[in-house]
């Protein structure tokens, strides 16, 4: 059974048969903030790497970023991230952590009980 046949037999008895077909399948195209796929193209005419700061943790990163460095907003402040080609394909809030984790307080006297 492959995957597309499964989905088939599981949606079927979800929806019905309502006029709904699963058998087309398309691939979507990779999300790409607008504003970060100009940059990316202006910076490539230029022939020219700067630091390209951006708030978009979604956008993928393809493979017409590679060898710029882009700083990932992680909530507090921006972090520089060199692309290359291993990276393409991952989305760019992969690589810059949200949360920290600093270790247990040591005094902690709620966790002795």
């Amino acid at each position: 059974m492959d995957f597309l046949s499964f989905f088939r037999i599981s949606f079927k008895g979800l929806k019905g048969d309502r006029g709904i077909h699963y058998d087309t399948f398309t691939e979507k195209n990779p999300f790409l903030a607008n504003h970060l796929l100009r940059k990316i193209k202006k910076l490539n005419t230029k022939a020219e790497k700067e630091i390209i700061i951006t708030w978009s943790r979604s956008s993928t990163i393809i493979p017409t970023m590679i060898g710029h460095t882009i700083a990932i907003h992680n909530g507090k402040e921006h972090l520089p991230i060199y692309i290359t080609d291993r990276t393409v394909g991952h989305k760019l809030g992969e690589f810059s952590p949200t949360l920290n984790f600093r270790g247990h307080a040591k005094n902690d006297n709620r966790s002795h009980r």
